[in-house]
């Protein structure tokens, strides 16, 4: 099972907002130090909002690509509905050259729904928009010349799209909630798939992914081919106990924050108390505690091959961050590895 780590770029740590420079150097500072401590991928999500640092993902990427030699970097996600196949295309191409063949990219339609707006695109058309596009998308990862006409963007007649990445197949990844249509679309395509479970018991996933992997089984694909990934909240800390009483004030503080905005109720600790349980989605506790879970976790899924913690806009410091990703690369893995190898 491969392991990493995404973020949205949050300026908001511990008690106090760091500078944007501040912000953004620590998180270049904790990707080196992913790469340093061995963990498999790390990836920059895409918001258009005050409080995160993610709108220019690929700009962070390349920086990051910069600075590192192995870890694997992803988008995640990529909007792809609200933006241009051709241009996201091209930053990623640009990325695989810069780091040598580690460049990714999650796609999909966005949870966080303010870049429609700031880019001129209908909400009504949130589905229409992402399917036109990644089907676009596709054609230019796999062919150097072009012929394609669609609804929501000018033709392309005969064209070249450059630079050609350091891959010779970038691979490409769907990102998904619960919707039944994402997972069978994944299966049809054959793309990896990437679900976001950020709540509830992580089990009950197993009916989509299931119908993914009997939608890739139909279109032809092979078992290996349709890779499972999964992207939640977690922490690592030196014992569980810390790490549920540094993880969870933020946590409440956010969603709660979240809560407010989308309808839904204030978070209590009897919730995040299941949660943490063993079939809650978030992966908080010490190396032996969490490893434990992804591992249930994946036995009741049918296999996952992929894992990404998405820890840092709990009001977690820099500091706790870095020990963070230290215990996940030096222990958490070496222990995930020996019940999955």
């Amino acid at each position: 099972m491969e392991i990493g780590i995404d973020s949205f770029a949050s300026a908001m740590y511990g008690t106090n907002t760091l500078s944007s420079v501040d912000a953004m150097e620590q998180l270049l500072n904790r990707i080196v130090h992913a790469d340093e401590v061995g963990l498999d991928v790390f990836g920059i999500g895409e918001h258009h909002r005050k409080e995160f640092l993610d709108s220019a993902t690929a700009v962070i990427l390349s920086a990051a690509a910069a600075r590192t030699k192995r870890i694997r970097l992803t988008s995640a996600v990529t909007v792809l509905s609200a933006s241009d196949p051709v241009r996201v295309f091209q930053q990623f191409a640009t990325l695989d050259l810069i780091s040598k063949g580690r460049a990714e990219m999650v796609v999909g339609r966005g949870s966080s729904v303010e870049a429609y707006p700031l880019f001129g695109f209908n909400l009504d058309d949130y589905d229409a928009l992402f399917r036109e596009k990644l089907d676009l998308l596709l054609q230019i990862r796999d062919n150097e010349f072009i012929n394609w006409s669609g609804k929501f963007r000018a033709p392309i007649p005969h064209l070249p799209v450059y630079p050609r990445p350091a891959q010779e197949k970038m691979p490409v990844w769907l990102g998904v909630g619960g919707t039944p249509a994402s997972f069978a679309r994944a299966g049809t395509l054959g793309l990896p798939l990437m679900v976001a479970i950020i709540g509830g018991n992580t089990s009950r996933f197993r009916s989509l992914i299931d119908l993914y992997r009997e939608a890739g089984a139909k279109a032809g694909f092979r078992p290996e081919q349709l890779k499972v990934g999964l992207h939640s909240p977690g922490y690592v800390a030196d014992s569980s106990e810390r790490a549920v009483n540094e993880y969870y004030p933020g946590y409440e503080e956010l969603w709660t924050k979240l809560g407010r905005e989308r309808g839904w109720p204030p978070v209590t600790r009897a919730q995040f108390n299941h949660l943490i349980g063993p079939q809650g989605a978030l992966l908080v506790g010490s190396a032996e505690q969490v490893a434990e879970k992804l591992v249930r976790h994946s036995e009741s899924l049918g296999g996952i091959d992929r894992f990404t913690f998405q820890m840092d806009n709990a009001g977690l410091t820099h500091e706790q961050l870095m020990r963070s990703i230290e215990l996940i690369g030096e222990k958490l893995i070496p222990l995930v590895n020996r019940h999955t190898l």
